[in-house]
């Protein structure tokens, strides 16, 4: 599935959470669907996790 689709069904899966949902659904929909994404991004190795836990003086030594 391409890009423009995933982005597609995701507007549209928060377009229908605010609609009937109202904005406290909109907002779980949105949250829940980062959520996610960084979950796949992890299990598919895009991510790394050790990026994300530097400390500041690993920082000043590069």
């Amino acid at each position: 599935m391409s890009t423009a689709a995933l982005g597609l069904l995701a507007g549209m899966a928060l377009g229908f959470a605010g609609y009937f949902g109202g904005f406290w659904a909109f907002l779980l929909v949105l949250v829940l669907g980062v959520v996610g994404l960084v979950v796949g991004r992890l299990l598919e190795g895009d991510v790394d996790v050790r990026d994300w836990r530097r400390t500041r003086s690993e920082d000043r030594h590069r």
